[in-house]
């Protein structure tokens, strides 16, 4: 919303005045199909811009904020294009920001026939709506937001056991399809509830006929032996984390070796590029092969949110996959939607504490959830504990957690630019190209080596921190921690109980051959 309300009667009267001044140019350009994108501005319509932009600091912007002046730009006839954007710079706005603020795939659901009436009625009556949130690239890796969730972090990691550490969601894996902005951008915290997959899958599924059906279960058989792999290639780090954490360093070793951490990571998130490229390319072929039934069933989902999906009935029968076939199925289904309604920046979109995955932090958000049908993880657990854990620290460990946010910004940085690359790759797919695969696996490579740059960096500090505990600091992180009814017993595979795996000898972590 803008700042109070006369600021929107403000807005609202000058685009009113402005748009008066040419009404009759503007609805006989309407009746030709609108402003051609490929026209220059009339200084009325650089007045109107100027008008909305005006009223908001472009610093400050929040998705409400970019959602209002994408609102009023429609409403004054103003088509988005190269000129609009040019017009937006000369006032001093980043359209690309704008752009990621409010994606085109959400927007719609404010731009239908009944003026957003439905929109303006849902948000009156929730907390936390989707315009209220400020779910971006630029918050995800904020310094305030990368701290709590660092902190999060460490406590899950001082306070838990490799079991828990091996938790993982399996929407982790290969996660450039936008579906983790989805998520987040979902009102009240519903895209965390527990059937939130589940409805949305379903729902595509619903849409997809029996050969389009095929193509992702074909795909779940050609994967679910990678997808396992990848989770147990994870235990090496895990295991070796946890040394450093017990000072089980081996002997001729210092502790932990940068190097090494970040070249075996490439290796792992190789993987995950593999694993990420042929998804992409199944379901770009999908969706290329969508009627126009299909495409509009698809465009009235993108219009609403998880209250307003019916609850279809299962739309695959499990009997005829395996378990890890079916959630796989489940996931791509899932993603396809939210690829089809995002674009590249919803899919390089990624929540603060999707790297560094190694330390029990997913295990302490969710172990509560587990079981529980139509349960919604709290979506301020990471930000209080995180404080929490901070508050409870001496003058000498804190600056341990808190310099960490400095230390992990160069990969961080380089995380951001990757992942916008191999999104932007993978979604020539649903153009009708091809992407291409070296690139997509260079890229995954490099990807790999910032996410393991940090992941060290954390292990190292963490460990730092866990040397100095008190016992009575020690006391207050399990009270903190609170899940002594929720005991992780042996490990998991992504969200599955599994046995402890058999891991290889981790010494080459260290640096020892």
């Amino acid at each position: 919303m803008p700042r109070n309300l006369s600021t929107a009667s403000t807005t609202a009267c000058m685009i009113l005045v402005v748009t008066v001044i040419f009404t009759g140019t503007a609805a006989a350009q309407d009746r030709r199909g609108g402003w051609s994108p490929a026209e220059s501005l009339t200084a009325e319509q650089e007045a109107v811009v100027l008008a909305i932009l005006s009223e908001y600091d472009f610093s400050s912007l929040t998705v409400e904020d970019a959602r209002t002046i994408h609102r009023a730009f429609k409403e004054a006839g103003l088509r988005k294009g190269p000129v609009l954007d040019d017009a937006m710079r000369s006032a001093g706005f980043d359209p690309h920001t704008l752009r990621e603020l409010d994606p085109p795939g959400q927007r719609r659901r404010g731009d239908r026939a009944d003026g957003g009436r439905r929109q303006d009625r849902n948000d009156s009556r929730r907390e936390g709506g989707r315009g209220q949130n400020r779910y971006t690239l630029q918050q995800a890796t904020s310094d305030r937001a990368q701290l709590t969730t660092i902190a999060f972090a460490g406590l899950a990691f001082m306070t838990g056991d490799l079991g828990s550490d091996s938790f993982i969601p399996p929407g982790k894996v290969a996660d450039f399809f936008g579906f983790q902005h989805l998520r987040d951008v979902q009102s009240g915290g519903l895209g965390h509830n527990t059937s939130f997959l589940t409805r949305i899958a379903n729902n595509m599924l619903f849409i997809l006929d029996s050969t389009q059906k095929e193509k992702l279960k074909a795909l779940a058989r050609k994967q679910t032996g990678s997808i396992r792999e990848f989770a147990l290639k994870r235990f090496p780090l895990m295991k070796a984390f946890r040394r450093q954490l017990e000072g089980d360093i081996p002997a001729g070793s210092k502790g932990l070796d940068r190097a090494a951490v970040m070249e075996y990571s490439a290796e792992l998130y190789e993987l995950d590029g593999l694993l990420s490229y042929q998804r992409a390319q199944v379901m770009g072929s999908i969706i290329s092969s969508l009627t126009k039934n299909q495409r509009a069933s698809l465009d009235t989902l993108a219009a609403g949110e998880f209250n307003d999906w019916p609850e279809k009935r299962d739309q695959v029968d499990k009997r005829s996959m395996s378990h890890a076939e079916h959630v796989a199925v489940m996931t791509y289904a899932s993603e396809m939607y939210s690829w089809y309604a995002g674009n590249v920046e919803s899919d390089t979109y990624f929540c603060p504490e999707r790297h560094g995955m190694y330390f029990g932090a997913f295990y302490m958000k969710a172990a509560p959830a587990m079981g529980n049908r139509n349960y919604t993880i709290s979506t301020s657990l990471t930000g209080n504990s995180g404080d929490a854990f901070i508050d409870l620290l001496d003058t000498k460990q804190r600056p341990l957690i808190t310099g960490l946010v400095s230390e992990q910004r160069r990969a961080l940085n380089g995380i951001v630019e990757t992942r916008r690359a191999i999104s932007a790759e993978l979604r020539r797919f649903i153009a009708g190209e091809t992407a291409d695969r070296e690139k997509v696996l260079r890229l995954s490579r490099q990807y790999g080596e910032y996410d393991g740059e940090l992941s060290y960096y954390y292990a190292t500090r963490f460990a730092q921190v866990h040397a100095t505990l008190s016992s009575r600091q020690k006391q207050a992180l399990v009270k903190l921690r609170n899940l002594d009814d929720y005991p992780s017993r042996g490990a998991f595979l992504y969200s599955e109980r599994t046995r402890m795996p058999r891991i290889m000898n981790t010494d080459f972590l260290f640096g020892v051959k």
